[in-house]
């Protein structure tokens, strides 16, 4: 596809209501039912939707300058939602379904939200625990179940603010449209709450402008591999920028989505057969193992995947290499790159026609990157945000004088100018003996090993380092299948300080891990070990298992 009548830096909405005449009858999303069925959401009903929604936020006060929540789980209501927040000229704040009631207090109030939509009775339990501290919060729209009131908060479900919006609207002819053409696209049309490792979230205000050339970018690399009318299957998060970008692309390019669930999405490939199919790492991973098992992978492939994908986008954490080499080796190539939320998010990709597994890819068009003196990755551009909310001091230590994004990355370049990432910055342990060792250099040759599913890395000050090991627990089960509690034991210890002995040959002396203890359960994003990308919060797991792996030095 040439993507050139696409290359345009405008509002998310506006993108809807600019095709709008062409595609109005066209199916946008696909949303299972319980009973098996289909709801088959058109062009014009979203259009419709986002419109009426938009004109009860203006009755409610919401315009520029304001902000507007989404705190539920993934639907095209939450879409809708989010498109009519940024619609009045108000910026949106994604907040995953799982926050906490005290996560959601702080980001509702460091925000200055003044809607917020929930998705039914989960969320706006948590939400009324917090709302009578919530002055600047004006309205609630539960996108499921009742409204019954929130305390002083008005409350009204989707359908009433449908009703209520559409009256509004057709009192106020035009007011729909001057409200989108006054868009400055150099206001925020989202904030982004950075789950990083340590500390409170901080906010991250993305302008139209930032957004749309990073969505000009990815349209100049990959419009080779995707199509008007092009089918895909959505289950990445809404919240995260990575499930709300793939569903914007699918406004610009008039996708027809497939809503689905992590728990179900392997299984929907095989009915759906999507063109287009974005994902993190377990489940191309997952996807690899499954076709690796049958007498001809390539078939396997095929079917397991549909038959007829043409972009493949893998993101949220390093694909392990073996893994992209065997799906190329059947006619499949995923692509990677590598970025930030800060970025808006994206800073490099691997492209079609030029791309190194080992690598995250090339810079994008509108991209300048370089590496500090101490090998840090440094970026500058009009995708780059201008600085954290409320927070002038994070703001100095993350973009310098001259714009530079202080990434917090470690990086090389190769001979030909792909990007390689080596290691974290800010997660340096530093041992009892000065050597400086990035954990995650470490953590990550245990990416591809099917029996362990999560390593972290100790001894920071300490005289060598040491190891907490999660297992997969069907991984676990299989190996230790007929045995007493005892020999499953001994078993699993063996099998895992065996996998560590093999990593160890591989690490100078000073990195090896001389002892670990395997923990019972799992490391969750719900438990707050895992970042909302499956990254490790290592100051949430030393909080949690710290005292014991402590006792590995005694």
């Amino acid at each position: 596809m040439d993507p050139t009548p696409h290359l345009r830096v405008e509002p998310a909405p506006t993108t809807v209501f600019r095709h709008l005449e062409a595609r109005g009858d066209r199916v946008r999303f696909r949303v299972p039912r319980p009973d098996g069925s289909e709801r088959l959401v058109r062009w014009h009903e979203m259009a419709a939707q986002v419109r009426a929604i938009a004109a009860t936020l203006r009755a409610h006060g919401v315009g520029p300058g304001d902000k507007g929540a989404v705190f539920a789980g993934n639907s095209v209501e939450w879409f809708f939602a989010a498109l009519a927040i940024e619609a009045v000229g108000a910026a949106m704040v994604p907040v995953y379904p799982t926050t906490t009631a005290d996560g959601l207090a702080y980001m509702l109030e460091h925000g200055d939200v003044a809607v917020v939509f929930v998705d039914g009775p989960d969320q706006r339990v948590r939400l009324a625990e917090v709302a009578a501290g919530l002055p600047k919060l004006r309205l609630c729209v539960t996108l499921a179940g009742d409204a019954e009131p929130l305390g002083a908060l008005p409350s009204l479900t989707w359908p009433a603010a449908i009703a209520h919006g559409e009256a509004v609207d057709a009192a106020e002819p035009g007011r729909f449209e001057a409200d989108l053409a006054a868009i400055d696209l150099d206001t925020p049309a989202v904030m982004l709450y950075t789950s990083g490792t340590t500390g409170r979230p901080k906010g991250v205000p993305l302008t139209h402008r930032n957004v749309g050339v990073n969505g000009c970018d990815w349209l100049r690399c990959y419009g080779s591999l995707v199509e008007e009318g092009d089918v895909d299957l959505l289950w990445l998060p809404l919240s995260h920028i990575f499930g709300f970008g793939e569903a914007c692309l699918g406004n610009t390019l008039g996708f027809e989505s497939t809503l689905t669930t992590p728990a179900l999405v392997l299984d929907r490939l095989t009915d759906v057969r999507p063109h287009v199919f974005m994902s993190v790492p377990a489940y191309w991973e997952k996807l690899a193992t499954l076709a690796a098992a049958e007498a001809d992978p390539g078939a396997a492939l095929r079917r397991l995947t549909g038959g007829r994908l043409r972009f493949c986008l893998s993101g949220g954490a390093g694909l392990n290499l073996a893994v992209k080499e065997f799906f190329a080796a059947h006619g499949i190539v995923i692509m990677e790159g590598y970025g930030l939320t800060e970025a808006s998010p994206t800073l490099t990709l691997n492209r079609p026609e030029r791309y190194r597994f080992d690598s995250v890819g090339l810079p994008l068009p509108s991209v300048e990157l370089r590496l500090a003196d101490d090998g840090e990755i440094l970026a500058r551009g009009p995708s780059i945000f201008a600085g954290y909310h409320k927070d002038p001091d994070a703001t100095a230590s993350t973009l310098d004088a001259e714009g530079w994004l202080h990434t917090g990355d470690l990086g090389r370049f190769t001979e030909d100018g792909f990007l390689q990432i080596i290691g974290r910055k800010k997660e340096i342990l530093v041992t009892a003996g000065g050597k400086n060792v990035p954990p995650a250099n470490i953590e990550s040759r245990f990416a591809d090993d099917s029996l362990i599913a999560h390593v972290v890395v100790y001894g920071d000050g300490k005289r060598y380092l040491v190891a907490g090991i999660w297992l997969d627990p069907a991984a676990a089960a299989a190996a230790t299948a007929g045995m007493d509690a005892a020999a499953a034991r001994a078993r699993l210890e063996a099998e895992v300080a065996a996998r560590i002995e093999r990593v160890n040959q591989d690490l100078d002396r000073y990195m090896t891990l001389k002892r670990f203890r395997i923990f019972p359960g799992a490391l969750t994003v719900e438990d707050g070990t895992l970042t909302a990308t499956l990254k490790l919060r290592r100051k949430a797991i030393d909080a949690v298992y710290g005292a014991q792996l402590e006792e590995l030095y005694a």
